[in-house]
């Protein structure tokens, strides 16, 4: 049965018209019209030596992703062998950069980056005369950043998504998918039953809303393992209050599911949501679309206000229903020797805290909104 060929560690880099490859295997033993082959695609190499895997016998096969020059392989300008293993240098028939060294778009394992071969656009050197040494790069950093960033994170054209782009890309993607099914559903039913259709809202979308303010809570915690920028207290403001309303005032209370301001709630969050989340996926690529952001830095403008004040019906009608049943209190005596009243505390939350809580809010999107997208200034007027 035979054997699976041993790779070496391959480290490549490019100039505009150059590839160089250098074959990490030292102590060599091999006869070069032999035991290396270069066509106008490929390079071959078979030899003994010491690599990744040990002494050991060695093949390499590379199918190029272009074209190069035909040239002789006991050339020392394009071939040289050194202890630390073979290095060519290859020319291009079409003088371009290639995106990745080989034609296949799967990267194998024992293909690396050689960062300290590579040379910009600028470099005036001549490789050829000094293809060996260490250094030809300049300064990588210095002279082309965007590339080296580039590079380090694509490996030449064998894109690695990262983990967590994946992972928010899904997330985004899943809520709104979810907060569409919902408006979906909430729309065809008040189509077919009008006003009618209010009652049933929760029993309809109830508990798939239920499920994305769970998972919402994801978002809370985003910033605080570094998937995406910005405070943690907002978030967790935003997510926790929706929480109460949705799971304490709703959800807890049987009599409120069929109200209409339920159905009006449902429709302004999902509203809100399924333009919110297109938009974080966009960003994730880097992309912008104008209409998209502006909708993102203005939806709020109507909907947020609406939507809080829904939330506060909500909670002041539930203020009778929790005096009758007590849901949430604490009465003494207890273990913690403490007592908590929840209609005096939404009494306290309505009066105080409701309009105060609503223009934070309101000022906080307004200076995201003018951070985004400015602030449209009415030109002064000659007198």
């Amino acid at each position: 049965m035979r054997s699976e060929l041993l790779s070496p560690f391959i480290y490549w880099a490019q100039d505009e018209s150059s590839v160089f490859i250098k074959i990490d295997l030292k102590d060599i033993a091999w006869t070069k019209d032999k035991s290396l082959r270069l066509t106008d695609d490929s390079v071959e190499l078979d030899a003994f030596g010491v690599g990744a895997h040990g002494a050991a016998q060695y093949a390499v096969r590379l199918r190029l992703y272009d074209a190069i020059q035909r040239m002789e392989e006991d050339d020392t300008r394009h071939v040289k062998v050194t202890d630390s293993g073979v290095q060519l240098s290859l020319t291009k028939q079409d003088c371009q950069w290639w995106p990745r060294l080989l034609h296949s778009t799967q990267k194998p394992p024992w293909l690396k980056i050689d960062f300290e071969r590579w040379k910009s656009e600028d470099d005036e050197e001549d490789y050829p005369e000094n293809e060996f040494k260490n250094g030809t790069a300049k300064d990588v950093l210095g002279d082309y950043p965007d590339l080296f960033e580039k590079l380090k994170k694509d490996e030449f054209g064998y894109k690695k998504e990262e983990l967590k782009k994946v992972y928010l890309i899904l997330y985004n993607l899943s809520q709104f998918v979810f907060f569409t099914y919902i408006i979906i559903v909430m729309a065809i039913r008040y189509a077919k039953d009008g006003p009618d259709s209010m009652e049933g809202t929760f029993d309809a979308v109830g508990n798939v809303l239920k499920f994305c303010q769970l998972i919402q809570f994801l978002e809370v915690m985003h910033p605080m393992f570094g998937y995406t920028r910005g405070s943690i207290m907002i978030p967790f403001i935003q997510v926790t209050a929706r929480a109460v309303v949705l799971f304490a005032m709703i959800d807890a209370e049987p009599r409120m599911h069929k109200k209409p301001v339920v159905f009006y709630l449902f429709f302004i969050w999902s509203l809100v949501e399924v333009v919110r989340y297109p938009y974080y996926i966009v960003q994730l690529y880097k992309c912008r679309v104008d209409f998209l952001t502006w909708l993102r830095y203005s939806v709020w403008i109507p909907l947020y206000p609406l939507g809080i004040l829904c939330e506060g019906i909500i909670i002041l009608r539930n203020i009778p229903y929790f005096e009758e049943t007590q849901r949430f209190s604490i009465a003494m005596p207890n273990s913690w020797n403490f007592t908590f009243h929840s209609p005096t505390a939404m009494k306290i939350y309505l009066l105080i805290l409701f309009f105060p809580g609503m223009y934070a809010m309101m000022t906080h999107m307004y200076r995201a909104r003018v951070k985004k997208i400015g602030v449209k200034r009415q030109p002064k007027k000659v007198k």
